[in-house]
């Protein structure tokens, strides 16, 4: 049976040789600078409403749609097989259910982004094709969060949105995993047995550090781009979701922030 032992620092209080911990330890300014953030406490409040979270979807899709396409296409890569779980983790599907039950089935045609996201999806694309070891960053640092952070942020937006049922709110579940706790721990050690260089591993690390600022980046052009927007605009080229007033645009942003700060706040302890 696979070691499901977690990586652990050692007893001198120093970073291990595991690249999950090493990951951990060179994001650790990334996660103080994206968890000391008013907006992050907004969310937790549940000041959260459905247009902000419209938005969100659609930005996390296109993220996804990368990653995943990426991660389907380089499966048997040395470095990528060992974390490929897409019974398991996959998001893309979930949230085409979300999207569709918010949008109705004609979504794709009201998905719009920031520049940002498609920077993010481009450098996905990038490293995919030429460097598919750096998927691995991406990957931990996405699914891990999200497998943390999913059933306590899917409870908050429920009670926030006021919905009834768990519908559109499918990205929050992971029906694939009984246990959380014991699949991240397989996944670490999967990870950690990834046969790296010197120089591929400190491209991982530096990668995962992207994967953070990305992330960031987003926030900024998503609030940016809501700014600009007024509420409920559309043409028939390129149709966007609802837009909040000012105030709820910052509250969004918090919202984006929550969703990758709360996980990775999570599986970082």
């Amino acid at each position: 049976m696979e070691n499901m032992k977690s990586a652990r620092k050692n007893d001198t209080g120093e970073v291990g040789s595991d690249l999950s911990e090493q990951i951990k330890a060179a994001t650790k300014d990334n996660h103080v600078r994206a968890e000391n953030t008013q907006l992050m406490l907004s969310y937790q409040k549940g000041q959260i409403t459905l247009p902000q979270y419209k938005v969100l979807l659609c930005s996390l899709y296109e993220i996804y749609k990368a990653l995943e396409e990426e991660l389907d296409r380089n499966s048997s890569h040395p470095a990528v097989a060992p974390i490929y779980f897409p019974q398991e983790l996959a998001r893309l599907e979930s949230l085409e259910r979300d999207l569709e039950h918010f949008f109705g089935s004609d979504w794709r045609k009201s998905v719009i982004v920031p520049a940002a996201t498609h920077r993010y999806e481009q450098r996905l694309r990038e490293i995919g094709k030429k460097n598919p070891v750096l998927l691995v960053a991406h990957a931990y640092t996405r699914y891990l969060g999200d497998l943390s952070g999913g059933q306590v942020l899917g409870k908050i937006t429920q009670k926030s949105l006021g919905l009834s049922s768990k519908e559109g709110l499918s990205f929050f579940s992971f029906p694939g995993v009984t246990s959380p706790h014991r699949f991240k721990q397989l996944y670490r050690s999967r990870m950690n047995s990834i046969e790296l260089t010197e120089e591929g591993r400190a491209e991982v690390l530096k990668e995962a550090v992207s994967a953070f600022e990305f992330n960031i980046q987003v926030f900024d052009d998503l609030q940016k781009m809501l700014s600009v927007t007024s509420p409920y605009q559309s043409n028939s080229n390129h149709p966007t979701t609802v837009l909040p007033t000012s105030h709820i645009m910052q509250l969004t942003v918090g919202l984006c922030v929550a969703l990758a700060t709360i996980g990775m706040g999570i599986y970082a302890l």
